[in-house]
This record gives C-alpha cells, sequence and structure tokens, in this order.
C-alpha cells in the first residue's frame, strides 16, 4: 500500500517527463498516465478520450477523469504542466493525498531542448535511427523571459506546499538513471516494489554538447552574464497582503465615478471634487460599500471607471507622520517610537524646530520600515503601509482603472471628467505641505523613505524629490 492516494509529476515541457514516466511505470503496482489535463490533448497526442472520458467532458467535468484515474486498481498518477488545467493544479497542490513529485532540469538545456524539438516536430524517440537533428539559435532576451517563468511556477510550487503543510519528492533530469535514488523515488512512495535496471526503451534525443546545438554557441557568455540566475536581485517582501478597504470608497452621485482612495494620499478633496462634479456635497456621495452593494452598483451603472490617487512617498510619509502621529490620536505608535527608536515627543505647547521635527520624523520612517518588514510587534496600519500593498488589495474589489498621480491631477481628472461629458471641471485644490516639510527634506530623509518604501519606488518609478 502506498502512502497516497495518486501522484503527479510536476514538470514542464523537455524536462525528460516522458522519461520519468517510463521509469515510474517499472515498479509493481504503479501507473503514470501522460499529459491528461494538456489544453490540447488527453492524455497524448493521438487520444479524443481516455478511461472512458472524452475530451469535451474533461473540459467540462476535469474531476470526472481524476475520479476515473483514481477508480483503477494500483497506485495511479499522471504528469502536469503549468498551463495544463488550472482547475486540476489547484487541487493536486493543496491535496494531501496527491503525492507531488517536482521534476527539474537545468533551464538552459531544457530550454534549448524545446527549440529543437519545435524544429523538427519530435518529442520523443524510441528508435535512434529515425532521430532528427537541428540547430536553434540562442536568444538571451527569449531565455530571460522563460527563467523568469519556470522561477515564477517553482515559487508557486513552494508555496503550495508551504502554506498546506506537504513535502514534495524533488528530483532532477540527471537522477532518471540512477537506480538508487528511483528507488528512494519508491520508498517515499510507500511501495515495496523496486527495480534493479532501467529501461532503455527511449533515447535521449540531443546528447551533443550544449555548443553544438547552437548556431550562436558564441552568444551564450554575454547573453547568461545578464541574467540573475538565482534571482539574488530580488528583495525580500514581509509587507502583509491586504483587503481592499471597501469602506473608504465612494461613488459619483450622478457620473459613474467610483473613487478608491489610499489612506495617507489625496482623499478628501477628491471626494470635494467628486461631490462638486454632480453640484452635490461630499456628505451625499454613496459609500461605505460591501461587496455585494459594489457587485449591485457597478450592474447599475455600465461603462463606470474606477480609480485611485498617487502621492509621492516623501509627502505621503511626513503627511501621515504630521496628521495621524505627531497630531493625531496613535499613541501607541508614539509609545513604540519611544520606546525602539529614541523618539522624543514634545511636553504639551512646545514648539518643534526644524531639527526636533526631522529627528522625529526619521524615528517615524524606520518605525515604518521595521513595521512594513515584520520586525516590530506592531501591524503595519494602512496609513503607513505601502501604496503597493494597498493598490494590490483593490484589485480583489474590481479596481482601480486608472492610477493618477497627485502631481498631475488637475489635468488627469479633468480627462477623467470628460469621459462622462463634463466641459467644465471643478478644481481640486491641492492640498499645503507642513511649513516644516521643506525645511527638513535632505537626502538622509529621502534614502530612508526609499529604504521603506521601495516596493512603491520600483513599482510606480517615483524619483527623488530633492534634485
Amino acid at each position: 500500500m502506498s502512502r497516497f492516494d495518486y501522484f503527479v509529476i510536476l514538470g514542464e515541457m523537455r524536462t525528460g517527463s516522458n522519461l520519468l514516466q517510463e521509469r515510474l511505470n517499472q515498479f509493481d503496482g504503479v501507473t503514470c498516465h501522460g499529459e491528461l489535463f494538456n489544453p490540447v490533448f488527453i492524455n497524448g497526442p493521438r487520444f479524443d478520450s481516455y478511461l472512458g472520458i472524452s475530451f469535451d467532458e474533461r473540459e467540462a467535468r476535469p474531476f470526472a477523469l481524476l475520479d476515473a484515474l483514481l477508480a483503477r486498481p494500483g497506485l495511479q498518477g499522471f504528469r502536469l504542466f503549468s498551463n495544463h488545467d488550472a482547475r486540476v493544479r489547484a487541487h493536486v497542490l493543496t491535496d494531501p493525498a496527491c503525492a507531488k513529485i517536482v521534476l527539474q532540469r537545468n533551464p538552459l538545456e531544457s530550454y534549448v531542448s524545446r527549440k529543437i524539438a519545435a524544429e523538427t516536430d519530435q518529442w520523443k524517440l524510441n528508435d535512434i535511427s529515425r532521430r532528427r537533428r537541428a540547430q536553434v539559435s540562442f536568444d538571451a532576451a527569449e531565455f530571460d523571459a522563460f527563467l523568469h517563468e519556470l522561477q515564477a511556477t517553482q515559487l508557486q510550487i513552494q508555496r503550495a506546499l508551504q502554506t498546506s503543510g506537504q513535502s514534495a519528492f524533488y528530483i532532477n533530469y540527471e537522477d532518471l538513471n540512477d537506480i538508487d535514488v528511483l528507488n528512494g523515488l519508491a520508498a517515499w512512495l510507500g511501495l515495496p516494489a523496486r527495480i534493479e535496471a532501467v529501461s532503455q526503451k527511449l533515447k535521449k534525443q540531443n546528447p551533443e554538447p550544449l555548443e553544438e546545438k547552437l548556431t550562436n554557441p558564441e552568444a551564450l557568455a554575454p547573453g547568461l552574464a545578464r541574467i540573475d540566475r538565482f534571482d539574488l536581485g530580488r528583495t525580500p517582501d514581509f509587507e502583509p497582503r491586504r483587503q481592499p478597504m471597501l469602506n473608504t470608497i465612494t461613488a459619483g452621485v450622478q457620473t459613474p465615478l467610483l473613487f478608491m482612495p489610499i489612506r495617507g494620499a489625496p482623499e478628501e478633496r477628491i471626494n470635494d471634487w467628486l461631490a462638486a462634479l454632480d453640484g452635490a456635497a461630499a456628505a451625499d456621495l454613496p459609500r461605505d460599500f460591501h461587496i455585494a452593494g459594489l457587485k449591485a452598483w457597478r450592474a447599475a451603472h455600465p461603462g463606470a471607471r474606477s480609480f485611485t490617487v498617487l502621492r509621492h512617498p516623501v509627502r505621503r510619509a511626513h503627511h501621515v507622520f504630521v496628521t495621524r502621529v505627531l497630531k493625531g490620536s496613535a499613541r501607541a505608535i508614539r509609545r513604540q517610537m519611544e520606546r525602539q527608536f529614541g523618539a522624543r515627543w514634545p511636553e504639551r505647547g512646545e514648539v518643534l524646530d526644524p531639527a526636533a521635527h526631522r529627528a522625529l520624523f526619521l524615528a517615524f520612517l524606520r518605525f515604518a520600515r521595521a513595521s512594513l518588514s515584520g520586525q516590530t510587534g506592531a501591524h503595519p496600519w494602512p496609513m503607513w503601509a505601502s501604496q503597493s500593498a494597498l493598490v494590490e488589495a483593490m484589485t480583489a474589489a474590481g479596481g482601480p482603472d486608472l492610477i493618477l498621480r497627485e502631481e498631475t491631477l488637475q489635468q488627469e481628472l479633468g480627462s477623467l471628467a470628460g469621459l462622462f461629458g463634463h466641459a467644465s471641471v471643478p478644481p481640486a485644490h491641492p492640498e499645503a505641505d507642513d511649513p516644516l516639510f521643506q525645511a527638513v527634506l535632505d537626502d538622509e530623509i529621502e534614502a530612508e523613505v526609499r529604504a521603506c518604501y521601495w516596493r512603491d519606488y520600483e513599482r510606480f518609478g517615483f524619483d527623488a524629490l530633492r534634485p
């Protein structure tokens, strides 16, 4: 008896999945099927149906094919690639009854092998006399895109396993002729069967050195030099994922516009503008949405547009610091800044000079950075969360369609209102900076903000405020 009800080979094209399938089928009581959920065919290119399930039936009810597989005696499995049926992929990744065998191969070898197979239209070789040869060109940009897609797939598998408390058996292409590794795989599956030799039915299609498979081998070295093979440039991001703040969304009284605000960015003046567009007051704007109410509003307003407004990270951080921390009621935040970051808060009635104001602002930036990095017990509030995280959360609510910028707001709002026939547009009055903002703005402040909100600089292309 196996430890699992069934298994899946998680691989990609040209990683050796045909060979691994053949190896698994050598074990007594094991049947590995082909690409049962390939979007183009069912099991293999010559099949219109499989296990009593037609291609059309599988498309409509993919789990009927999985049920037919599980009804067979012995340990059953199949091959599943990242472009196969997403419904089945999501299921098997989270199903602890399914053994995950992750097949990997040198990405460059896989990339070249895929190009040769596409050129020769030969994807499997049983008879060496029928081998088709070809040389292909190496395209650095194409390989870079291929590698990024492969890395994203591996990260998806890793996260699915981690979040569901599972493990997988990782096997490399080079291990597929190693008897000890293959028998180790059988032991991991919980099978009593072992093999003493590997089948020689399938033949390696392109045994030549890599350079001999290419028409331009001289392009390899400079092409690979520009690729971050180990993703060393990726900055770890520990900021928690967020839910959309539906209660902050407002809609036009008549004009079908939906404003999805970012806390700490322009909000009140956008609501004033949205209301003035229809000759109303901000208090009249529809608000306090929930999922069902938002869905109903969209259904009642076909052609509507949703938008949000970004603020430069330095201005936003200083605005939040002044209005919510320094002058607001965020006492818990002030205490934490005092304990962890040496903040000295002014006595009642004390007027801060620029140096003291700057020191407190720096302490807030360091606190916010620690909070966003998971280095403090304070959960990051929306008011100092990154704008990137808040915009990503909005996508769960179906928007925004447009992302506007504070520095070009009047022009962009005018264009947006013009879509709905407004010839004259009320002004979006700018918010004045705190008097001490320019006095405290320097290279160190810019650097601290960039370190805290690197995601916003990277995603939205913000430049430095100082020349």
